[in-house]
């Protein structure tokens, strides 16, 4: 008999607010290519709602920390151009 490990994996659902639905869409466009494989992004109303699963806490804290960064960046330039 074959013993099968289950491999935990570890969630977290991010909700971005943004002071308009344009906003969260420019923001959202110029980081989405960026996210491909590591998590999955959308945009709901005024706000940028991020879900990523990853085999580690470690994984999941690097995956988010990049976004983060991405996104704040992103967010910048989208504010300046209003």
């Amino acid at each position: 008999m074959t013993e099968q490990s289950t491999v935990a994996k570890v969630r977290c659902t991010l909700n971005l607010e943004f002071d308009s639905h344009e906003s969260a869409e420019r923001v959202h466009s110029s980081v989405e290519l960026d996210n491909q494989g590591y998590l999955s992004t959308e945009v709901k109303g005024n706000a940028i709602v991020a879900k990523i699963e990853a085999d580690s806490l470690n994984s999941l804290l690097h995956t988010l920390d990049d976004f983060l960064a991405c996104t704040s960046v992103a967010d910048r330039i989208v504010s300046k151009e209003d």
